[in-house]
């Protein structure tokens, strides 16, 4: 198991490693927006404010998306923008199956941006990390610092703490410590 800024590390000092992960960033904020917006629809009604800030936090993750899909653009790395489905591998697959209700739902992605938070703090205080990199997860940071809240308060304890366990079991396939 490794630390996210021994994963970090490992990423950014190889380029290979590095262009697929921002492949797989681009990826999983496509994704996200995705997911956020079935939420929305399954649990809230279109004209309340729980819908109203998921739309909002989906809106955020295509902005997201089309910053490092600039940033591939700019670094020349070519993405198969039809190959959208590889996001849910790994980590979703374990957490995705918690959801069983809104506070559940909103629960797995407050986890979820939990884990996105330590990785984009860990880059952008590395004074190593690529300065487009750096940029482009500065800028995501801000947001992402909302979204965690805002999933947290949409939950409650009793569906943070059931939705604990596949958590730690999505880091663990991701390869980071729980």
């Amino acid at each position: 198991m490794k630390t996210s800024q021994q994963w970090w590390d490992g990423v950014k000092a190889n380029p290979e490693k590095t262009a697929d992960w921002l492949v797989k960033q681009w990826r999983g904020e496509v994704t996200a927006a995705f997911r956020i917006e079935k939420l929305a629809r399954q649990y809230t009604e279109a004209d309340g404010h729980e819908y109203t800030i998921l739309k909002t936090i989906a809106g955020q993750e295509k902005q997201h998306a089309s910053w490092v899909r600039d940033l591939l653009t700019a670094r020349d790395i070519q993405v198969d923008e039809t190959d959208i489905v590889a996001a849910e591998d790994r980590y979703w697959a374990k957490t995705l199956p918690g959801i069983k209700d809104f506070a559940t739902g909103s629960a797995v992605a407050a986890h979820a941006e939990k884990m996105r938070l330590e990785r984009i703090r860990t880059i952008v205080n590395d004074e190593d990390s690529p300065a487009d990199v750096k940029d482009i997860f500065s800028r995501i940071l801000k947001d992402e610092v909302w979204h965690e809240e805002a999933f947290r308060k949409l939950s409650t304890p009793e569906a943070m703490a059931a939705t604990e366990g596949d958590y730690k079991l999505g880091r663990e396939a991701l390869g980071l410590e729980a």
